[in-house]
């Protein structure tokens, strides 16, 4: 689909789910894309741990896109960029804080001189074809969090990125109600806007407040503390190095993640005023009552500090009458993995607080309140939802509405959207999807590999080896292996009669080697289905003498 005279939105990711944001806006021939995150795998995706948008849609017509402009440096914004963005040849722009973390990305990934990321200064504009792009900022939980006030042959359209408000916000200078009310004066033909929170009744609540909760249950604790929150949130962690200065405790970083974080933010005149930490060692060794740690892993990740430390696989360690605290949001996907480290701490006599117990965290997304007072400074024509699943979208979109935002519409991943002239309408839908990050290897998310994968991991793998003359007699003994097939005791006995089938299907013959291979595979899962219920994966191998 080639944009003509009109304003085309399309969502490649992050419309129908929260995560792994791609926006595209064409015009006159051309696109632009805002953001190029990933999201991270779940269960369902064994071995596998992150998620990539497939962008075929626009690699197909790579020569037309502008330019990929990134709103802020979260992963699910940012994530995908040294995985794809090579291929997509299409110049990046970012604020100073954002454009030092894609850089760190790409260095790790040996891509620093393949793509280059143009450095725009707070409050910068950008002039892509026909779109002209200005950074307006907004509070969010990460260093130069921004909106894009995005001009166009039709109209303009104000894509808000991560938000929220922030009276006392700890790093940053966000615009205020009245710049955000001069945009509006100008008029807006859209709000594409963050629908995380729109099941919040209350307003997300300021950085400030989290200060006060932490120092108070910090300052009561009598044991080592250790505090896990999202690496990114630069905010927490200049709150963090405070609280430590008021409860006279020094600090302790655990994270691979979060030291790439204090890094960054300090190279670009963030974190100046965070304490300097101690190693491991050193923690280990001061009274409990003097050491506090910042660790990663607060949503269960296993591979992370909080979980190595609870399960006794990492240099620190935390015990009976030590406090953690959780300041950050559960998100939905992950109780089991927090719970099962929560589980783990609560054997070990660890107590620990979250934001459901004590004011210790509060969102970086906008609540209700936060999203009608958006409304009423930008005044937009139409309301396009993103940044959500399927029902917080449906929720926003009707929530605009009855706020007076006179229309709007309801999009998915896919969606072509025609926003001018005559918009908002759904024009067609484009093919998207998801991509896995296999080892160092991009597949499809439902390709031959990951269902090969997903079926082993349900039923197991039987393999089988038999060697026939050139009269197709067998020779020797079947050779069986078994992975995940549930015979236990039973196992001998078992491998005994599956041999047997596999002997049996072999000496009836076939007319090739490919039906004697399969009558050979049929036998043998037929026999493990009648010991097991399960239909396992069966694998032959046939040699001839």
């Amino acid at each position: 689909m080639i944009p003509g005279e009109e304003l085309i939105f399309c969502a490649l990711g992050g419309s129908g789910e929260i995560g792994m944001n791609v926006n595209l806006y064409g015009c006159r021939g051309q696109w632009i894309m805002v953001d190029l995150g990933l999201t991270f795998a779940d269960p369902s995706y064994p071995g596998i741990d992150l998620i990539l948008p497939d962008l075929e849609f626009i690699e197909n017509q790579q020569e037309r896109l502008a330019g990929i402009v990134l709103t802020h440096g979260h992963e699910d914004h940012i994530g995908a960029l040294p995985y794809l963005g090579e291929e997509l040849k299409a110049p990046l722009f970012a604020t100073p804080f954002t454009a030092g973390l894609i850089a760190g990305k790409l260095e790790e990934e040996g891509l620093t001189e393949q793509v280059r990321v143009n450095i725009v200064e707070l409050g910068g504009e950008v002039r892509l074809g026909p779109f002209g792009l200005r950074y307006v900022a907004l509070a969010h939980s990460i260093p130069e969090g921004n909106a894009l006030l995005i001009d166009t042959p039709h109209g303009r359209i104000f894509h808000t990125g991560d938000w929220k408000l922030d009276d006392a916000p700890q790093l940053g200078d966000p615009s205020t109600a009245a710049e955000l009310r001069a945009i509006g004066d100008e008029g807006v033909l859209a709000l594409v806007c963050d629908s995380t929170n729109v099941f919040q009744e209350l307003a997300s609540g300021s950085e400030a407040t989290v200060r006060e909760g932490l120092d108070r249950v910090i300052g009561e604790a009598e044991g080592r503390v250790l505090v896990t929150t999202f690496a990114s949130n630069a905010a927490r962690l200049r709150t963090l190095g405070h609280v430590a200065a008021d409860t006279g405790r020094q600090v302790c970083v655990a994270g691979r993640s979060l030291d790439r974080i204090i890094r960054v933010a300090k190279s670009v005149g963030y974190l100046t005023d965070f304490p300097e930490t101690i190693d491991f060692d050193s923690a280990m060794e001061l009274p409990r009552r003097d050491v506090m740690i910042i660790a990663t892993g607060g949503q269960g990740e296993t591979r992370a500090a909080l979980a190595r430390i609870a399960f006794g696989q990492h240099r620190l360690s935390v015990t009976e009458g030590d406090l953690v605290v959780f300041s950050s949001k559960q998100i939905p996907g992950n109780e089991i993995a927090i719970g099962r480290i929560q589980n783990e701490l609560a054997a070990r006599g660890v107590r620990m607080i979250t934001d459901r117990q004590e004011e210790v965290h509060v969102s970086g997304h906008p609540g209700r309140p936060e999203l009608a007072a958006m409304y009423q400074w930008i005044r937009p024509e139409i309301i396009v939802p993103v940044h959500g699943e399927m029902r917080h979208m449906a929720e926003h979109e009707r929530f605009a509405l009855a706020n007076g935002v006179p229309r709007g519409i309801l999009q998915k991943n896919g969606d072509l959207v025609r926003l001018a002239p005559d918009g908002p309408v759904k024009l067609g839908e484009e093919k998207v999807g998801r991509l896995i990050l296999d080892g160092d290897v991009i597949l499809h998310a439902d390709g031959s590999t990951m269902n090969e994968r997903r079926r082993i991991a349900q039923y197991g793998v039987i393999s089988v080896a038999l060697a026939l003359d050139d009269r197709d007699r067998l020779r020797g003994d079947v050779e069986i292996g078994l992975e995940g097939i549930p015979v236990e005791e039973d196992r001998e006995a078992f491998l005994e009669e599956a041999r047997q089938a596999a002997a049996d299907a072999a000496a009836k013959g076939a007319a090739s080697r490919d039906k004697l291979r399969e009558a050979i595979r049929l036998a043998v899962r037929r026999c493990a289905t009648e010991w097991t219920g399960k239909k396992p994966v069966v694998d032959v191998l046939v040699v001839r003498l």
